[in-house]
């Protein structure tokens, strides 16, 4: 179901469930996502839903409504657009429940079990720098890559002790992190990679500045990821 989820200075306030067709923004109290900031109009935006795709108008607000950092008046939605309302950021995630045998129904219920195993499997494989990848879980989902559309696809790290390293993305799973600090994992799906904290603090793992929170969030081109301490980069090239 599409979902907006609406921070604002790195802190995720609020998720909203796209299920009207209408479903207006602004800082009067009759909106149905109120955004109390005198940089957001009283009656600022509209997230159209119509024929199974999202919009958003702007409603002629003072300050305008951007997509990805580019003003518009109305403009279609893909799934992990960032919105900027003010200071308002607000990420549009658009993502489709698959068939309970799809390999990515699969995917997920792996995904389920790596907290379990964090402790064992994570110290087995962590480089001594703390930084590992877990490799195991492409081989276990028979069939799961040749679902996937061919992807070139990496993190560059950008600080640390790793800094200068490149990790291909070419598995299904690609766990990061650093034992008993954090861990988080990118995962391929059909629309793209996403982004999920599997262990640590919150703060631990922010995407261009912003806590990702419990919720998986899409990685674009140049997305930059802090992780325990250190910085990296996604590249699609």
């Amino acid at each position: 179901m599409p979902t907006l989820v609406i921070s604002i200075d790195g802190a995720v306030i609020k998720e909203v469930q796209l299920t009207k067709e209408r479903t207006t923004l602004g800082r009067r109290p009759y909106n149905d996502i109120v955004i109390e900031n005198l940089a957001v109009s009283g009656e600022h935006a509209v997230i159209i839903l119509a024929d199974g795709k999202v919009s958003i108008e702007d409603l002629r607000s003072t300050n305008g409504t951007y997509v990805n950092g580019r003003a518009v008046q109305k403009q279609s939605l893909l799934n992990g657009d960032l919105l900027d309302i003010g200071r308002y950021k607000i990420r549009f995630l658009d993502t489709v429940i698959a068939e309970p045998n799809t390999p990515a129904a699969a995917i997920k219920k792996v995904l389920a079990h790596i907290s379990e195993e964090v402790d064992s499997d994570y110290a087995k494989l962590a480089t001594p720098s703390g930084f590992g990848e877990i490799s195991s879980f492409a081989s276990t989902i028979q069939g799961s890559l040749s679902a996937l559309p061919e992807r070139h696809a990496m993190i560059r790290m950008l600080s640390g002790s790793l800094q200068g390293k490149e990790v291909p993305l070419f598995k299904v799973v690609t766990t990061l992190g650093k034992p008993g600090v954090a861990i988080a994992s990118i995962t391929q799906k059909p629309h793209g990679f996403v982004l999920t904290q599997l262990e640590g603090e919150s703060e631990s793992l922010k995407l261009n500045g912003q806590i990702v929170g419990p919720l998986s969030v899409p990685l674009l081109n140049g997305d930059t990821v802090e992780l325990a301490g250190s910085t990296m980069r996604f590249v699609v090239e």
